[in-house]
């Protein structure tokens, strides 16, 4: 299904992926409505520590683990993504450190997905992974699309609001939005935790351990919990304590730090790949289930969506994607 030009489009969510989605399909010449309940930043993207890091991920995520490659083709997207939305991207790369054995099982798990990795005074190193600052680029995309003439409604996109529209991109993360597409119910929330320091690493790279990460800012960010079936946010610091811990044997100042809880609630396929194109339901789109790549894949899933949308070619990488692939199955 091809959209006309000037069509009334509806994007269902605000946070990485449905912001970079607007972008695109405004830029595209379609007209544009972002329906979102939720203050701007007050979801799973803006609590993000704004990880593009398909390292990290195809080497600490094991359903990550075989799409190194696409990850990533989604990340060096982003240079000229970020250029003209004044986005900074944060290049300082990955440190992982641990005990010897710890370190050299990570080091087998570099080589069998085939990343590059230093050692470095006990540490393994990469400079493949970037990062960037989540509410502020959340900002950036929005005052990008106001500008555009997108328009943001703060309610949820409902299925009356249908006849409204010619199609609807659904990009609402663990949201099922009952009724509009069978496709969502391959879906699995994911409830993640994720701590901010008063104090910590302020620059330098993204310092991984054996239970949790370390990324530097101003206030740094220590996560993240992966509680698989969960969609509420109920702050649990009894599943943040090994977060706590695991960060302070990386960086011992962190102990004298005060630390605040943020939770998002994520959602991800069997597969670790989300569901972008049309479903089942006519004039339906799906943009989500992106696991903990959100960011990282915001601009390939914006230029999927666009390209169904304007008729164009999607690409080699839309098969990956592919909405419909497991009630095919």
């Amino acid at each position: 299904m091809e959209t006309r030009l000037g069509a009334r489009v509806a994007v269902a969510g605000a946070g990485a992926i449905g912001s970079a989605v607007a972008l695109a399909l405004a830029r595209a010449g379609r007209d544009v409505t972002v329906f979102d309940p939720r203050p701007l930043g007050d979801n799973a993207s803006g609590v993000a520590a704004g990880m593009l890091a398909p390292v990290a991920e195809a080497v600490f995520d094991p359903a990550s683990t075989s799409h190194l490659d696409l990850l990533r083709r989604a990340r060096d997207l982003w240079p000229a993504f970020a250029a003209p939305l004044g986005i900074t991207l944060l290049r300082s790369g990955l440190r992982v450190e641990g005990d010897a054995a710890w370190l050299e099982a990570v080091a087998t798990r570099f080589e069998a997905v085939g990343a590059p990795v230093r050692r470095q005074g006990g540490a393994l190193t990469s400079d493949e992974d970037w990062r960037l600052e989540a509410r502020p680029s959340l900002a950036a995309m929005h005052d990008a699309a106001l500008a555009l003439g997108v328009r943001f409604e703060a309610r949820a996109f409902e299925v009356g609001d249908l006849a409204a529209f010619e199609a609807v991109v659904l990009a609402t993360g663990a949201a099922r939005l009952p009724g509009l597409a069978p496709e969502l119910a391959a879906l699995t929330p994911i409830k993640g935790q994720i701590l901010r320091a008063d104090r910590g690493p302020a620059t330098g790279p993204v310092i991984r351990g054996e239970g949790a990460y370390v990324c530097p800012g101003r206030n740094p960010a220590i996560g993240a919990t992966m509680e698989v079936g969960r969609n509420d946010l109920t702050i649990d610091p009894v599943a943040t304590e090994g977060l706590r811990r695991a960060a302070i044997r990386l960086r011992p100042e962190l102990a004298e730090a005060t630390m605040t809880t943020q939770v998002g609630v994520r959602a991800t396929t069997v597969d670790g790949l989300p569901l972008v194109g049309w479903s089942a339901t006519p004039g339906v789109m799906l943009a989500v289930g992106a696991r903990r790549n959100g960011w990282l894949l915001a601009p390939l899933v914006a230029a999927l969506v666009a390209a169904y949308l304007t008729g164009n070619d999607p690409g080699p990488d839309a098969a990956h994607f592919d909405a419909r692939r497991f009630s095919k199955a």
